[in-house]
């Protein structure tokens, strides 16, 4: 029998850890006061339905909820890191949605006008000199590419980014332990490496390269559609970005698999940082409450789950099982 253990994913917030499950969004932050607070709270519909399983599709999904739910979990670490009390009245949450929506729209503009616009400005000239469509938007891609590494390393210099690329790291082994069916412990976290395949940072650098690609075939003339098609075709790379990320990590043994995914784990030496004993402590709530929750509501079934030489009623005879999902958890907790 074979079988894969349940995808955990996640990302660094302010003093802590979100952890994405299969059904929730668990995010852990440390107060001032050196206490661990955890917040656990199902998913919305949209990011667990039908659409989050459909190729290409899907990705532009992910980047939805990755936009939404990354906002939202850093707005909630920065009130618990100042230890400011958490309301739970519909005003307070009415009040945190327009502040997370008002976050995405301003960064969205930023991160179009930074890593899009400029560059193509930038490459301006060398249409100008070269009288080539191709040669220009090969340059844009490669200055793309450098604003792109320039900026991540630059914030890396601050302190307070410092922190959150070691809670980066502490998340990156905490999924590697759990991936690997290891007791969720610092001394078993701590023999696990900082960068992990599927990481967001990962799936940036293919967006970087993808868009080269595309924008390459691509005309630049008229200035209206060289504007417009550099926002518009962001959905579709995010889509084949996406897809790759995840057809990399299944094949992820595989000799030029790992030459293809050399680039993004080298990379995330300049988005991770190797954490301490506290932080992984802070990366194993997180983890543990988003598994707990996946147990405690068994709504969702495994669709890679592969029985080999055992009929699946046997097999849920033999283990005791009423059904298929409570044998799945059985198996894979």
């Amino acid at each position: 029998m074979a079988s894969r253990r349940p995808t955990y994913g996640g990302q660094a917030v302010i003093e802590g850890v979100m952890i994405r499950g299969q059904n929730n969004i668990s995010v852990s932050v440390r107060n001032p006061s050196g206490d661990i607070v955890t917040r656990t709270k199902p998913l919305n519909k949209i990011f667990t339905g039908p659409l989050r399983k459909t190729p290409f599709l899907r990705g532009i999904i992910a980047l939805s909820e990755t936009l939404y739910i990354g906002m939202d979990s850093l707005s909630y670490s920065a009130k618990i890191a100042e230890s400011e009390e958490i309301q739970d009245d519909e005003d307070e949450k009415s009040t945190n949605k327009l502040s997370v929506a008002i976050t995405i729209i301003l960064s969205t503009t930023l991160a179009i006008g930074l890593f899009f616009l400029l560059p193509l400005l930038a490459s301006t000239p060398f249409e100008y000199f070269t009288k080539s469509s191709l040669i220009a938007n090969i340059a844009e891609g490669i200055i793309r590419l450098v604003i792109f590494i320039l900026y991540i390393y630059s914030i890396g210099l601050m302190e307070d980014i410092k922190r959150v690329y070691m809670y980066h790291g502490a998340e990156h082994m905490t999924v590697h332990a759990q991936e690997a069916g290891k007791p969720l412990t610092v001394e078993n976290i701590s023999k696990y490496p900082t960068a992990h395949p599927r990481c967001g940072t990962a799936f940036l650098l293919n967006v970087m390269l993808i868009s080269i690609i595309v924008f390459s075939l691509m005309p630049r003339e008229p200035i209206s559609w060289l504007i417009i098609s550099r926002i518009i075709f962001i959905p579709l790379i995010a889509s084949f970005s996406y897809e790759s990320i995840r057809i990399s990590s299944i094949y992820d043994h595989n000799f030029f698999i790992k030459l293809l995914m050399a680039p993004s784990l080298w990379l995330q030496k300049l988005t991770t940082k190797q954490p301490d004993d506290d932080q992984i402590e802070v990366a194993i709530e997180s983890m543990k409450a988003s598994i707990q929750y996946d147990k405690e509501n068994m709504k969702f079934i495994y669709d890679y789950y592969i029985l080999k030489s055992v009929p699946l009623f046997l097999f849920i005879q033999k283990r005791g099982c009423k059904n298929k999902v409570q044998m799945i958890f059985i198996k894979q907790f």
